[in-house]
């Protein structure tokens, strides 16, 4: 008990003296707000600010990049695209590469400051993490998210901020943000001008909850407005969600940022303002700070017009201050922790090892008919297909660079012995049909004992507006493959019907019907980073367990799916898909096989419910299983989903033995959207789940465990 007391007494003095340093560069902010001319509060509020010598302060530029490591400036470690982080459903390690990442950029940014270098892409505010949801598979960006569940994704999200930001009370490692507010997801071809209007049961279910997450939770410190309008307003101009919501309701502290070009859009996209200084006011007034872009160049016409004040201008200032001073970057600050960092942290061995982890974590085994894993010893491998040996294939977008890469092929002759003969040619383009009527590739694959093609997207395939070479938009047409890399598959299997083992790679669903129907074994590589190459070795042969699950549905057809315009989620996703489901949101095979027994739930109306279950592991190999609690609500399919990710743990089973495994599901989590947004406790009669995958009609064919208990809260 007294040590109980000291600790809440030490948290107390902590808490106190964290309030009173806030509270002390709170009157720093207003002091140098104050001191600036009306010119110097304007060119601070675009994204390149230049610096007020006669301040002390430097020139900054806000605009920095940090999806998957340090983008966009030099050398980094470059760890598996989000999409690829989510398939761990592993926070905890992505809060390790958050940390990472925060610390390469401060040493980044140390080096850059001694160089005078304030160019884009130095700084400490990285505008990442993408917490949209993925919630149609032809979306390019898709792969930038944590998947399709706002649970998932806020849970992983949330941890990420953590990382980045540091467990400092007063002072941030770097400052991440949230992307991109709100009910945002494609197309890409229309964002700068399309309305969405979503349900409000939409809003509250799927499109805000990630960025509830990270705001309450995860106390991030920057958000930024989406392209896009919401109920006829701009997203980066949005009173409802930039104010009313995310300031008043959820107490955001931190400082928004507009998407870039956003505030343009107002007038010239969404034809909303007539002028960039009606655009400007309408921006200010929403409750914008800065804007990625040059439209507030229009900030002094505004007030010469009165559409603002000075006022206006000094409140949306005050918090874009507070961020830097919380960075310890505004002006020399010898109280922040984070002022000396060496360079030698930027791909440092503990890095490398750390992405070479979280990418062995993230793959998926789709399929496996008993052909992995391979043998190391084995007489002849062939290695094939566009993007075995090109690291292009293991980046996704917003990537740094690294010194070092393992491509898939480097990867798997790493693990071979020596007597065993590896032979390897690319055998087709990722897009085009290969000119030449003799392809040396197919004969070869067929007369090797195990062929392994590397096929998929890239990021010339999929991508953000303007990325893929093959659309000017960056989306998919659907979610084939490229007919050039099927044939290719097709030729092979007409002369190999067995031994085929296909890594597939990208940040997005792909149809895999065709590819299963010839392959023995199926793995999803996703954008696995710099280290993407050794991990895939040490899972095919064996040195690693799979454990990663799809963070997203896989669907069988991409002809059936919703409209892509539509941000309806009927139809979509594991929680409101009934049918045309290939591989379900969840689900991942691995080496050995835990069965699920004794479950038992305990609910209460109050506090929610307590699950537990045993897994047990009657194999000869160490599994790391993911358990996945869904709850289905009363009305499920029709006033509720049809189930939701309610929680999740990963937990490591040894061969032979039972582990008790618990879940604590709060009431929160129970509750159900209403059609006006609000959310309450159903009475009636709860489904409680517990698998590994989300329940779907494909899951006895897949082998999938499941235990399921019903329950009534009253």
């Amino acid at each position: 008990m007294k040590r109980f007391i000291f600790l809440t007494m030490l948290t107390t003095a902590v808490s106190a003296s964290a309030q009173e340093a806030l509270s002390q560069l709170e009157q720093q902010a207003t002091d140098i707000i104050k001191q600036m001319t009306l010119e110097e509060k304007f060119s601070q509020m675009m994204n390149e600010t230049p610096g007020i010598s006669r301040l002390g302060i430097e020139p900054y530029d806000w605009w920095n990049e940090a999806l998957h490591g340090v983008a966009r400036s030099g050398r980094a470690t470059v760890f598996p695209q989000p999409i690829g982080m989510g398939a761990t459903f592993d926070p905890d390690l992505v809060k390790e590469v958050g940390d990472a990442i925060a610390t390469e950029g401060r040493a980044k940014y140390i080096v850059a400051r001694k160089n005078k270098n304030y160019a884009r892409y130095t700084g400490l505010t990285f505008w990442s993490p993408n917490i949209n949801i993925f919630r149609d598979p032809r979306w390019g960006r898709g792969m930038e998210t944590y998947g399709e569940d706002p649970y998932l994704t806020g849970t992983m999200g949330t941890a990420f901020v953590q990382g980045i930001q540091g467990d400092d009370p007063v002072y941030l490692k770097a400052a991440a943000c949230g992307k991109h507010y709100a009910v945002h997801s494609g197309p890409e071809a229309t964002r700068h001008s399309v309305n969405v209007e979503p349900s409000k049961r939409d809003l509250w279910e799927t499109y805000l909850p990630a960025f509830k997450m990270l705001v309450e939770k995860g106390k991030v410190e920057i958000i930024m407005g989406a392209y896009n309008r919401v109920y006829g307003e701009s997203a980066s101009g949005s009173k409802f969600l930039l104010t009313d919501i995310l300031r008043n309701q959820w107490g955001f502290k931190g400082h928004i940022v507009s998407d870039c070009g956003a505030v343009t859009d107002i007038y010239s996209g969404h034809k909303i303002a007539k002028t960039e200084a009606e655009a400007c006011a309408i921006a200010i007034k929403a409750g914008l700070n800065v804007e990625c872009g040059t439209t507030f160049k229009a900030l002094k016409t505004a007030l010469d017009e009165q559409l603002l004040t000075e006022a206006d201008i000094d409140k949306a200032l005050m918090p874009l201050m507070m961020t830097r001073l919380k960075l310890g970057l505004l002006k020399p600050d010898k109280q922040c922790p984070y002022n000396d960092m060496d360079e030698s942290v930027i791909g440092s061995e503990k890095h490398i090892a750390l992405a070479r982890k979280v990418a062995e974590e993230s793959m998926v085994l789709l399929k496996n008919d008993g052909v992995l894993p391979l043998k190391k010893d084995i007489k002849t491998l062939f290695v094939t297909g566009a993007g075995a040996a090109d690291a292009f294939w293991l980046m996704g977008n917003y990537f740094g660079i690294s010194d070092r890469y393992c491509t898939y092929l480097q990867g798997i002759v790493s693990k071979v012995s020596n007597g065993t003969a590896v032979n390897y040619r690319p055998g087709v383009l990722e897009s085009t049909p290969t000119r030449n009527k003799i392809n040396w590739a197919v004969d070869e694959a067929a007369g090797a004992d195990y062929t392994i093609v590397v096929m998929g997207n890239n990021g010339n395939l999929e991508g953000e507006e303007g990325e893929a070479i093959d659309s000017e938009r960056g989306d998919r047409d659907g979610i084939c493959l490229p007919e050039s890399q099927m044939k290719f598959l097709r030729d092979i299997y007409a002369l190999k019907k067995s031994g085929i083992i296909v890594v597939l790679t990208g940040g997005s669903p792909v149809d895999v019907r065709e590819i299963s129907q010839m392959a023995d074994a199926i793995i999803m590589a996703w954008y696995p980073g710099q280290e993407g190459g050794y991990a895939l070795g040490d899972l095919i042969f064996g040195d690693a367990n799979f454990s990663g699950k799809l963070p997203v549905t896989f669907p069988a057809d991409g002809k059936l799916l919703p409209d892509f315009e539509d941000y309806s989620m009927k139809g979509r996703t594991y929680k409101y898909m009934t049918d045309n489901i290939f591989y379900p949101f969840g689900f991942g095979l691995n080496y050995g096989k835990v069965e699920y027994g004794d479950l038992k739930v305990i609910a209460n109306k109050k506090t929610g419910a307590t699950v537990s279950v045993t897994l047990t592991n009657n194999s000869s190999w160490s599994v790391t299983e993911i358990p996945q609690v869904y709850v289905s609500a009363p009305g499920a399919g029709v006033s509720a989903p049809l189930q939701q990710l309610a929680s999740f743990q990963r937990v490591t089973v040894e061969p032979g033995k039972s582990v008790e495994v618990r879940f604590d599901v709060p009431v929160e989590r129970l509750m159900t959207v209403q059609e006006d947004g609000s959310s309450k406790l159903v009475r009636g009669e709860y489904v409680f789940t517990v698998a590994n995958a989300a329940p779907s009609m494909r899951n006895e064919e897949l082998g999938v465990s499941a235990l399921s208990a019903k329950v009534k809260m009253k």
